[in-house]
């Protein structure tokens, strides 16, 4: 692992530290308070992904007692659920509705797909228990919860070592008194066991995506939670007295001990890292869209920034279970540096199989045999044996080159076309993807710039740029670890929902600034609880709108001080954005009111660090492949590019945490604050 800069600790004061796991490299960024931002990559160590985080920490801090602040988003809730390595989970239900988590709903995305097969549910119908109680639609109590039906699930989990426990009932998303009851006998009886309430982990109505939220928290929680102690109480051992912060699905982080109560808000907590950086890049140059791609040796993460906002979504599938939350809107396919080319049925196919960290692509001379992406960089002189790492890491040509002819030869194809193919099939999928976020919703991607970023994603921006006709492509500072940047550029955040089916028609504006009011008192008391001070804290309005007869609703904004009449209006609005049109005269209903509680964190300054103006950027040459023709290369050290650098591709750039590829006839430009703007039109 190679820093940009090392800095002794005597020049330093505090530091802030952010960390992201991802499936090849842990990225690590430090930001001291007295000198420009550092970066580092530690290759991920599955078995222990704390492992990583700590050795990569430890690499670039001289001493942690002058860490005050770390951030770290993790997978490890994820990787639980896609590997099916969760705990086994007990539901318990509402008396008569046993059986509605495992009928789900009876909708398909894919209506003629013939060989459709359900999502496989967390929870066994044999775990799924029922209670007697129940509450009306208005709060009533129908009948008292009978205590007497906890017996045989406490026996059972003490019996079967059952360590994670979900509880939903009827109607608990606007009335929880049984629920919390519930909690409450469970947590007495069962010491050590996790119990997720379906009102504090989703609080909505939809009971089945109510209940499947509450059964992924329960799943979850034991193996973050232990994760999280164990992190937390390693980094404690080496003196690190800072708090340990976690990212958040939703944009924002909370502390560690609050990520354990509702794990579930941490899902997606790494690939978000990079959409954030994406509206601080959209600040600082001026660009209100942005189309941000992130391509690590694993995946491939896209999302888009809107008028500088992260555009959000307050509901979510993973693998088809549906669940209820504040998230980035972040879609993944499996394709990345790593992505492993195969042969199926006589036809040539990429990823999503990866080689990994371990043993990673051909290249990495550690064991893998299978051609990839990044060897099919390596054979096309896109990348060089010394790219990676700064020169930390080297990479095998010939064994790039041997994995790759074994694969071409068995296609019946020439190495310079196959390798080429390999690449043409990988940037055709990741193009598919970034339409469907885009097109496939009514966006426009030529109204947007694209943000490219992870250590592969620099490499694939200016194809995948071409594919959808876009015309110009940002590069970022630390593009390697640009999703590890945007953690330390969010704040403390926590979100309220209050259920609220009243048509608009008949609201008025102190009913709602009485509800607003009340949600954003508690929010006050839960960021208070998280170390900040009364006078950090602000808040979000929004509603959840819809036509009356619609089943899916928006989130519009609810600015504090506008009428009923706005709210409504800021709908058709967003109605017409969305979908192409709205029905202005007809009536409107309130579903959901939320607010989103944010507690500002401390944050240094920098200065772009200026570049001596006669400085030489290049490094090097090498003959590299483009479009089945040699071309002599130029390779430039980003480090060195002076202020206001412009020139014309073919060019190679290249950094500790990235390649950037640049093909003939693109103009490159180094802007103010030092990202790289890739432009067509070189040849004009």
């Amino acid at each position: 692992m190679l820093c940009i800069d090392t800095i002794s600790s005597d020049l330093m004061s505090k530091y802030r530290i952010s960390a992201d796991i991802g499936g090849t490299f842990t990225d690590i960024v430090v930001e001291p308070s007295d000198a420009p931002v550092f970066v580092g990559k530690v290759a991920t160590t599955p078995e222990n992904p704390a492992e990583g985080v700590i050795n990569g920490i430890k690499e670039l801090v001289p001493d942690l007692a002058d860490v005050e602040f770390f951030v770290h988003g993790t997978t490890v809730g994820l990787n639980a659920f896609l590997e099916r390595k969760g705990e086994r989970v007990l539901l318990v239900l509402t008396a008569g509705l046993g059986d509605s988590y495992t009928i789900a709903r009876g909708n398909r995305h894919s209506l003629y797909e013939l060989r459709y097969q359900k999502p496989e549910q967390l929870v066994a119908r044999r775990d799924i228990h029922e209670v007697r109680g129940r509450l009306c639609w208005d709060g009533e109590e129908l009948e008292p919860l009978n205590l007497s039906d906890f017996e045989p699930i406490i026996k059972k989990v003490k019996a079967e070592g059952i360590k994670a426990i979900a509880v939903c009932f009827v109607h608990a998303y606007a009335y929880p008194q049984h629920e919390l009851a519930a909690g409450k006998i469970l947590e007495a009886k069962l010491p050590g066991v996790s119990v997720s309430l379906s009102y504090q982990v989703a609080r909505e109505w939809r009971e089945y995506e109510r209940t499947s939220s509450s059964v992924m928290n329960a799943y979850v929680a034991p193996v973050v939670e232990r994760y999280l102690s164990s992190l937390q109480q390693q980094l404690r051992d080496m003196d690190m007295q800072a708090t340990v912060h976690i990212m958040q699905s939703s944009g924002g982080v909370s502390t560690a001990d609050s990520a354990r109560q509702n794990p579930v808000f941490t899902l997606l907590s790494g690939p978000v890292g990079g959409t954030i950086a994406g509206t601080a890049l959209s600040a600082a140059t001026s660009r209100p869209n942005l189309l941000c791609v992130d391509m690590g040796g694993t995946s491939f993460d896209l999302s888009l920034v809107i008028d500088g906002k992260a555009n959000a979504t307050l509901e979510t599938e993973l693998e088809g279970l549906p669940l209820l939350m504040s998230i980035v809107d972040i879609a993944t396919i499996g394709t990345g540096g790593g992505s492993i080319a195969w042969m199926e049925q006589g036809a040539v196919r990429v990823g999503p199989r990866s080689a990994g960290s371990i043993p990673g692509p051909a290249c990495y001379g550690r064991g893998g045999t299978e051609p990839t992406v990044t060897d099919a960089n390596l054979f096309l002189g896109r990348l060089g044996a010394k790219s990676l790492l700064g020169g930390d890491m080297s990479l095998d040509t010939q064994a790039a080159c041997a994995a790759l002819k074994q694969l071409a030869d068995e296609a019946d194809m020439e190495l310079v076309a196959f390798a080429e193919g390999i690449l043409s099939i990988s940037n055709a999928a990741m193009a598919d993807a970034m339409r469907t976020i885009t097109v496939s919703q009514g966006v426009d991607p030529r109204e947007f710039t694209l943000v490219a970023f992870g250590g592969a994603g620099p490499m694939a921006a200016v194809f995948l740029a071409e594919e959808l006709d876009i015309g110009e492509v940002l590069i970022p500072r630390f593009p390697g670890t640009f999703s590890a940047w945007g953690m330390l550029q969010t704040d403390l955040r926590q979100d309220f929902t209050h259920s609220f089916f009243r048509a608009a028609d008949s609201v008025t504006v102190s009913q709602l600034n009485e509800v607003f009011v009340t949600l954003e008192q508690t929010g006050h008391d839960a960021i208070l609880k998280e170390g900040i001070t009364a006078d950090r804290v602000s808040y979000v309005r929004s509603a959840d709108m819809r036509y009356v007869g619609q089943e899916y609703t928006i989130n519009v904004d609810i600015p504090s001080g506008d009428g009923i009449g706005c709210a409504v209006k800021n709908f058709h609005l967003a109605h017409a954005t969305r979908y192409g049109h709205s029905s202005p005269q007809a009536p409107v209903e309130f579903v959901n009111l939320r607010v989103a509680a944010y507690g500002a964190l401390d944050k240094f300054s920098h200065s772009m660090p200026q570049q001596a103006p006669d400085s030489e950027p290049q490094i090097g040459e090498r003959s590299i492949i483009f479009g089945g023709t040699l071309h002599e290369t130029p390779i430039l050290s980003r480090e060195q590019l002076p202020a206001g650098f412009k020139t014309v591709g073919p060019v190679i750039i290249e950094e500790q945490s990235a390649t950037t590829v640049v093909p003939p006839d693109w103009i490159v430009q180094l802007q103010a604050d030092g990202s790289v703007l890739l432009q067509r039109g070189g040849s004009s």
